[in-house]
């Protein structure tokens, strides 16, 4: 019989252990807070970015990124024939090894900073049951020296704490499409993390920023790669101009199999030798290796919401104001679970702006996020990102004639020496300005290394710079950044 009576009350109680969570519950402490933080996933402190995101996928998109330079060596002198990455040139299983290595060490970092800051944590499924406590069943065998030192407890025991204040940091999940027959014969992107080896052929379905980086690893290392999308481009909420640029270079540059006005995937099926039958709307049926689901997250919110009275949406996710406070005033949430912008560094910023309200003293007792201008990356090939208005968003906002936007589309000087425009990738810069003033509202960049660029230009933005603060900044050169200082 699982346990009622909490065994210990907290000042604060965190469920999930991501980045937002750790964030927050490390901060909480600084100031002297009694913390406990649960995380569900064994051993997996990080969350998705950690584990299945961020990090992992961006050790992929260096690889990537390396398999593309490699065709450029022979431009440059450095070998006399030209080199090609093919299907099985990239030792996938080894740089998988090496990758899970790392995630294992951030893994063993999040645990180490949480000792430090001296946060209590365990590993369990966390459920509020109906005396608006937190029961926890453990997912895996581990010491909890903060109840009895030296003693391992196991898998499926149970724990009942309490709280003064709770956090709900529970993350989300990749969504397999339900309605679609077969859909489980698909992976999603927690899935591409664990393939053993490379496809020889795959389809990634989902015209999202999980889609686009995926379908440009895959094609990097040589395997056919089938892009279905519902409408015309990529990355439909993002600016216009990042949407067709990316579009056409991952079809006509790249060799990418774009399939526009796909009417989705409407069939899957199994086929010979383990491969897959993809069949769409449209009539069209691709046989793959391997069909990848990029269509979309959901929140985690199996933890007896029902018992503390806190509202979800019509989208499933936790609704909070602008200080992260659910319908229960005891109970806070960020991150993920309630959707916004899906982004690591906001539950990271979040979480800490709420730990200083909660325990910081009066000094923060306006503390919180402003979820404007926040900067957000596509690691594309090639790279993109964004801040800000849309030019649609900002002339919706302010009206056609009070926005001006300013655009340069350019090939960078690394592409000088290429003996072949197909080995050329474009740069595409476009500034939104609204006003007399032309305060800077929106900023979106496609070209090398746009995300290192847009951090930088992103706390000139947040600060209210305008078209003229940009222009008085001489240039560096020469710099493909340098056009954000001179464009006209």
């Amino acid at each position: 019989m699982a346990p009622i009576n909490p065994i210990r009350n907290y000042d604060f109680l965190v469920i999930g252990g991501g980045s937002g969570g750790v964030a927050c519950a490390r901060r909480a402490a600084k100031y002297g807070a009694k913390v406990l933080l649960i995380e569900t996933k064994y051993k997996k402190l990080g969350g998705t970015c950690v584990n299945v995101g961020c990090v992992p996928k961006k050790v992929m998109w260096y690889a990537a990124d390396l398999a593309h330079k490699k065709h450029h060596l022979k431009a440059y002198g450095l070998t006399e024939e030209t080199q090609v990455t093919n299907f099985g040139d990239f030792a996938w299983g080894a740089i998988k090894e090496k990758r899970d290595a790392y995630v294992t060490r951030l893994n063993g970092i999040y645990a180490n900073n949480l000792n430090r800051e001296g946060v209590d944590y365990l590993y369990g499924h966390a459920r509020f049951n109906e005396q608006g406590n937190v029961e926890v069943k453990l997912t895996g065998e581990q010491e909890i020296s903060f109840l009895e030192k030296d003693k391992v407890y196991q898998k499926g025991d149970s724990f009942v704490f309490s709280a003064d204040k709770y956090l709900i940091t529970s993350g989300g999940a990749p969504i397999v499409p339900p309605q679609v027959p077969g859909a489980e014969l698909g992976i999603t992107s927690d899935g591409f993390f664990d393939l053993e080896k490379q496809p020889k052929s795959v389809a990634v379905v989902g015209a999202g920023y999980i889609g686009v980086e995926l379908s440009g690893i895959f094609n990097s290392f040589g395997s056919e790669t089938h892009f279905i999308i519902r409408g015309d481009t990529v990355l439909r909420s993002f600016d216009d101009i990042i949407q067709t640029t990316i579009t056409d270079h991952y079809e006509q540059k790249l060799g990418i199999n774009m399939h526009k006005q796909s009417g989705g995937v409407v069939k899957v099926e199994k086929g010979d030798n383990g491969k897959k039958i993809v069949h769409l709307g449209n009539g069209k049926v691709l046989e793959v290796d391997e069909l990848v689901w990029t269509v979309g997250r959901h929140s985690l919110l199996d933890i007896g919401l029902e018992h503390v009275g806190v509202d979800v949406n019509h989208k499933h996710q936790i609704v909070v104001d602008e200080y992260q406070q659910t319908s229960n005033p005891k109970i806070f949430s960020l991150g993920d679970v309630v959707g916004n912008f899906e982004l690591t560094p906001v539950a990271i910023a979040a979480g800490r702006k709420l730990s200083n309200r909660l325990f910081g003293g009066p000094q923060f007792a306006n503390e919180k996020l402003e979820y404007e201008n926040i900067p957000s990356a596509i690691f594309s090939h090639p790279e993109a990102g964004s801040i800000g208005l849309s030019s649609t968003q900002a002339i919706n906002k302010y009206g056609c004639d009070n926005v001006k936007v300013y655009n340069s589309k350019f090939t960078g000087m690394y592409f000088a020496m290429m003996d072949s425009d197909a080995d050329k990738a474009p740069t595409v810069y476009r500034i939104v300005c609204a006003g007399p003033e032309e305060k800077v509202v929106g900023l979106h960049l496609v070209g090398d290394y746009s995300a290192e660029i847009l951090q930088g230009f992103g706390v000139a933005i947040k600060m209210g710079a305008t078209k003229k603060d940009f222009d008085n900044c001489v240039a560096i050169h020469p710099t493909s950044a340098e056009e954000l200082v001179t464009m006209t």
